[in-house]
């Protein structure tokens, strides 16, 4: 199969779909790998890395698209990319449709076959692909926090782990996931006063065990939301709902009874954030002020981060991208039902319903769709 890797243009976007030793994987199985050039000097992997792995280098990033039968990316595709997309070809990236009318209907009008990473499950109902970089934005969440507590960045100027005589900052995790529990671990480490909420009991008890009297666990009620977000210095929203739009669980009012100077970071922002003021920013300009609170609502957290979160990436993405290439991507989804469930698009048709429900748009079944049903 012929497999493109296209350089990321989102902003500050420096991953890579595919490192040298996945393209090395992918060609000693007979597969043409075609890469970009420079699409991860950034990184450290060079394009003389990439040929050495058997690929072949593409100076156009149009003709990647062109004559790739599986674009493996990282980031959605933007705007000139979806144009390129076509009817009979894969896209396997992360793609966060149910805040994006735009590129959902480009997607569902290119007639390509369009799987999200953010999807696609295992054996235990676990998001595997979304996993890798849940841990990196999570852990990343509290370094952004800290750096946006400090009074040049408009912050409170709040040391999140205090020092002997002053009390640390008052750290909120929304939600105990992948993302939260990284959160609430960096944030116990360097020593903040940390809750977490979740709807979860019995992860609530987990993070109880392990911590103990090192963080709070609460139940997220109306109630103890509001309170624990109103005397925080730091909120981290961690919230998901695996495909669909996420829960604007901050509200603005919460928002002015907080301290001025405090923080919101929303790694919910992928999927449209998680409370009432937040919208997209980059990495270019990250922050800014709502009802006196700084928000962090970078889309692409891990980019920042790229090294270390493209080899988290393909070691999660190089086993599901074996099997699209080896047996293509309809034989591969009706072999492999986790594969399957991160199906967004196909042939023009929608395929997930909590994208559906968010747009308002016409929901098919996979199951129903030629090569891709229970009998195959």
């Amino acid at each position: 199969m012929k497999i493109g890797v296209p350089k990321e243009i989102k902003n500050h976007e420096y991953r890579v779909g595919m490192t040298p030793s996945a393209v090395s994987e992918l060609t000693g199985q007979g597969h043409q790998v075609m890469v970009q050039r420079g699409a991860a000097e950034a990184i450290g992997f060079s394009d003389d890395d990439y040929q050495g792995a058997g690929a072949v280098l593409v100076d156009n990033p149009q003709k990647v698209f062109e004559e790739a039968e599986l674009i493996v990316k990282v980031k959605e595709p933007q705007v000139e990319e979806r144009m390129w997309l076509r009817h009979g070809q894969t896209l396997f990236t992360y793609l966060h449709l149910a805040p994006d009318e735009a590129q959902t209907r480009d997607l569902i009008a290119s007639g390509a076959t369009c799987i999200a990473y953010e999807t696609v499950t295992d054996d235990d109902g676990r998001l595997p692909l979304l996993a890798p970089m849940s841990e990196v934005a999570g852990r990343m969440a509290v370094q952004a926090g800290a750096h946006c507590l400090e009074r040049v960045m408009g912050g409170r100027g709040v040391l999140l782990g205090g020092v002997p005589g002053v009390s640390p900052a008052r750290v909120t995790v929304i939600g105990a996931g992948m993302v939260g529990q990284n959160a609430l671990a960096m944030a116990v480490g360097l020593g903040a006063d940390v809750t977490v909420l979740d709807v979860n009991v019995n992860v609530l008890r987990e993070l109880d065990h392990r911590y103990g009297n090192r963080i709070r666990t609460l139940f997220s009620s109306a109630g103890q939301l509001w309170q624990c977000v109103t005397e925080a210095d730091l909120v981290i929203g961690a919230v998901l709902i695996p495909g669909a739009s996420a829960p604007k669980l901050v509200t603005r009012a919460m928002l002015r009874q907080m301290p001025d100077g405090s923080v919101l970071v929303d790694v919910a922002i992928d999927q449209g954030g998680c409370a009432e003021t937040s919208r997209p920013t980059t990495h270019d300009d990250p922050v800014f002020v709502e009802e006196g609170v700084v928000h962090y609502c970078v889309a692409n957290m891990p980019g920042a981060v790229a090294h270390t979160s493209t080899l988290a990436l393909n070691n999660a993405t190089l086993p599901f991208i074996r099997q699209l290439a080896g047996h293509g991507a309809v034989a591969a989804m009706r072999n492999n039902p986790h594969l399957l469930a991160g199906l967004n698009v196909h042939d023009g048709h929608l395929t997930y319903r909590e994208v559906a429900e968010a747009h308002g748009l016409d929901y098919t079944d996979p199951h129903t769709l030629p090569g891709l049903g229970r009998n195959g």
